[in-house]
């Protein structure tokens, strides 16, 4: 099945050819905005020098900083009035990365979703139970419009309740859903416990996204569920989900490069990535007019898979899943969390010692953040309801930072191992508890 067939299986010297025009347009948009202003200014570059693929290189890298320090409206390239929509994600010391959007913006979303619905084989004949975040997170606005675009009765269930979640599949016999993998673990114990057989749901396929997992995991919620399980890749500085996703054929994620031109590059050196080699992935955007971003560093390693094209038909190049960051953000729940932050929140608080460490570990199949806190030993008076007060405190200021709440565990002064060099803050238990 295609959304939309000729653009889809276009040719790639048409499609390079179409790349090329759109980039132009992009930069001249991006022109428009504060930062890009500036920056093609202290770089010595005039746009309209950009005028195909072989000039790309000479635009500079756009970074996640980028953002945080253009925070509110210096990447905006159009009139306030023009915008529709805004949409962000958190930053590492409280400043969020923001992306606004027109209407044309949004269609043009919501179009790319219902292509990688429908590449997925998913059509107007499903019912589609989105269990993903909505809000200022792009996860859930994302695909529940490329949904009803396509013609799937859609259900904004969101993430949680998940005995509500389960009789929604029961009695709406829901056949397509949109969730994190952990928490598809979760929902595939509830439901045992609850005396059904996840097998015998009418579930036939299942997209996953918004944290990293294996194909192993993979593998393993296709034979609880008997579903066809979809891997995709997205990020809110590029709109959200519908950025590259898996078609029925599953051979890698079709990046649609009608809309991003994509690079893989060393992450040390910034130059490109020897064809199938992994590197990180750099992602232009082509037909955002409210935002448009340039040569983004994404920080996710990825590689174009190499050989013959999809024996889907789309000509559209694929990439492999996500192998990891080069940086320390962490996934959790689908929410994302840097060291940084736990650290930002806990030296502004005077009853905090000099030490603490981040624990992650997996309860069932759910993520679990504990984060242990060595105390301030001259402001601790060894009452337990001091220590309640305390660990209460810790909490509030932190889920208000993270948006999701860690279990604190306070400890004595020294109690942590000192470090002799770089701090090693973050324990990762997961990995091991996959094996």
């Amino acid at each position: 099945m295609f959304w939309d067939e000729g653009v889809e299986t276009i040719s790639r010297r048409e499609l390079e050819k179409l790349q090329g025009e759109r980039l132009r347009e992009s930069v001249a948009r991006a022109a428009q905005s504060p930062f890009y202003k500036k920056r093609f200014a202290e770089a010595g570059l005039a746009p309209e020098r950009i005028k195909g693929l072989a000039d790309l290189s000479r635009i500079p890298f756009t970074t996640k900083d980028d953002l945080r320090i253009s925070y509110p409206y210096g990447m905006l390239a159009v009139p306030l009035r023009e915008v529709v929509r805004m949409h962000a994600s958190s930053g590492t010391t409280g400043t969020p990365t923001v992306i606004y959007h027109t209407a044309a913006d949004i269609d043009g979303w919501a179009g790319l979703c219902a292509r990688s619905i429908v590449a997925a084989g998913v059509g107007p004949d499903d019912v589609f139970q989105n269990m993903m975040s909505y809000g200022l997170f792009t996860g859930g606005l994302g695909l529940h419009y490329g949904a009803e675009k396509v013609g799937c009765l859609t259900i904004p269930a969101g993430p949680g309740n998940t005995a509500r979640q389960i009789k929604f599949m029961q009695d709406f016999g829901t056949t397509a859903v949109h969730m994190t993998p952990s928490y598809a673990l979760h929902v595939a114990d509830c439901v045992r416990e609850a005396g059904i057989d996840p097998a015998g749901l009418t579930l036939r396929v299942a997209f996953f996204g918004a944290e990293p997992y294996s194909a192993g995991t993979a593998r393993k919620l296709e034979a609880m569920f008997g579903l066809t399980a979809i891997n995709s890749y997205g990020l809110s500085e590029m709109n959200g989900p519908g950025v590259a996703f898996e078609c029925s054929e599953r051979t890698g994620m079709h990046l649609w490069e009608d809309h991003y031109i994509m690079e893989v590059v060393d992450p040390r050196t910034g130059g490109p990535a020897a064809e199938g080699e992994v590197g990180e992935l750099v992602l232009t955007t082509l037909q955002r007019t409210a935002m448009p971003v340039l040569r983004y560093r994404t920080r996710d390693l990825t590689r174009v898979i190499p050989g013959e094209p999809c024996p889907c038909g789309r000509t559209h190049r694929r990439i492999d899943r996500i192998m990891g960051r080069t940086d320390d953000m962490l996934i959790i729940r689908g929410v994302n969390v840097f060291p940084s932050q736990v650290e930002h929140v806990l030296m502004g608080l005077p009853e905090v010692g000099n030490n603490y460490q981040i624990v992650l570990d997996r309860v069932g199949h759910l993520d679990r953040m504990t984060i242990r806190v060595e105390l301030y030993g001259k402001l601790f008076h060894g009452e337990l309801r001091e220590l309640r007060d305390i660990q209460r405190k810790i909490e509030e200021a932190l889920r208000a930072q993270l948006v999701l709440t860690p279990k604190v565990e306070l400890v004595e002064p020294g109690t942590l191992p000192a470090s002799m060099g770089k701090a090693v803050r973050v324990i990762d238990n997961r990995q091991a508890e996959d094996e």
